[in-house]
């Protein structure tokens, strides 16, 4: 610098020192960036943190309906199943069963029956439904209608308690349908009608094709059946209304035990998907309550806790619904053999898989 100029004034200076600014107003747009950002993390995480909260929930609420639904109680101590024998991690095969069961006419026929396959690395199902009036025939076993087994092991057991008779009548259709589906079933499901009912009015209703129009009435049980053809939302009494029908007395056409097993396996595809939806999911506990009423099941609290964690989200598309028919010659439907076997190949694979 020459020694004589003037230096330029310490304003000015300041002035052009301070030009790098610009930038601190770019920090200040990135500031503002980060807030929006540290708004959308904290928000994420308030979701996560209800989300983890509701489960806890749901665990909480059906902790007690999982100890009702279980059978496995053996003086207060609960059966431990080894980690490599879990449901979580091992196929799983169950015995499906709906009692209905009418005081008034003093019947106990397990008119619904579903061997069902799960693996849990698939996250998948096969479900293999017969008709209630199928003949069995099996090496020490009654010749009689499938429907019929249940009552007969509960009459015939030499337990004199209602909750000892209805476990004799598990164990003994568990080994008996093992025996006729050839594939060993770990435990047995017993849900009656009531409680299908009020599942499906705790979902909220099922939407279902209804496929005829159903009309009978029978003032003697009480049902009163009254369903039109179409697409259409039903609540717990229709749907089951819907399941069931199977006479006609009010000029509709009357159904076949075939017909009814599809239906069967429509409304089960209808819960299904119902329970993976949002709204189903909401309802979860006051499912779990109303099955916790109505169900009983040989199989340890803690895996049917396993079992719903490990199938939570499974839709119809991952469960194989096959309903095997046959011939009607009264009293009896002959199951078809070739599909029979194809039905029980089915569950096979689904186990080794």
């Amino acid at each position: 610098m020459n020694p004589g100029s003037q230096l330029p004034p310490r304003a000015a200076a300041r002035k052009t020192q301070s030009k790098p600014k610009s930038g601190k107003k770019s920090n200040t747009k990135s500031k503002g960036g980060f807030r929006w950002g540290r708004f959308f993390f904290i928000s994420f995480f308030l979701i996560l943190l209800l989300a983890a909260a509701f489960v806890v929930y749901l665990w909480w609420e059906t902790k007690g309906a999982l100890q009702d639904i279980s059978t496995d109680n053996n003086n207060g101590v609960e059966t431990v199943v080894a980690p490599e024998e879990s449901v979580k991690v091992k196929p799983t095969a169950l015995l499906l069963l709906g009692l209905d069961h009418r005081p008034k006419l003093g019947t106990m026929n397990t008119d619904v029956i579903m061997a069902a396959a799960f693996n849990p690395k698939t996250k998948s199902a096969v479900v293999v439904s017969i008709p209630r009036d199928t003949r069995i025939e099996l090496p020490g076993y009654k010749t009689q209608k499938a429907n019929h087994y249940y009552a007969g092991f509960y009459m015939n057991a030499e337990q004199s308690t209602k909750e000892a008779k209805e476990a004799a009548a598990r164990d003994g259709v568990k080994k008996m349908f093992s025996e006729f589906f050839e594939i060993p079933i770990n435990y047995t499901a017993v849900i009656n009608f009531d409680g299908f009912s009020a599942v499906v009015d705790a979902l909220g209703g099922i939407e279902v094709d209804v496929d005829m129009d159903m009309r009978y009435k029978d003032s003697v049980d009480g049902t009163d059946i009254n369903l039109t053809k179409g697409f259409q939302k039903l609540n717990g009494k229709q749907a089951l209304d819907f399941v069931r029908y199977r006479k006609s007395n009010n000029g509709t056409k009357a159904s076949s035990d075939f017909e009814r097993n599809k239906r069967q396996t429509v409304v089960l595809g209808a819960v299904t998907d119902k329970m993976k939806s949002l709204g189903g999911a909401a309802k979860m506990g006051a499912v779990i309550d109303r099955v916790g009423k109505n169900m009983k099941m040989d199989m340890p609290a803690k895996e049917i806790e396993n079992m719903m964690y490990t199938y939570f989200g499974i839709s119809k598309e991952d469960i194989t619904f096959i309903p095997v028919e046959g011939t009607w010659r009264s009293p009896y439907v002959y199951l078809d053999e070739e599909k029979l076997a194809e039905a029980k190949a089915a569950l096979q694979a689904k186990l080794a898989e």
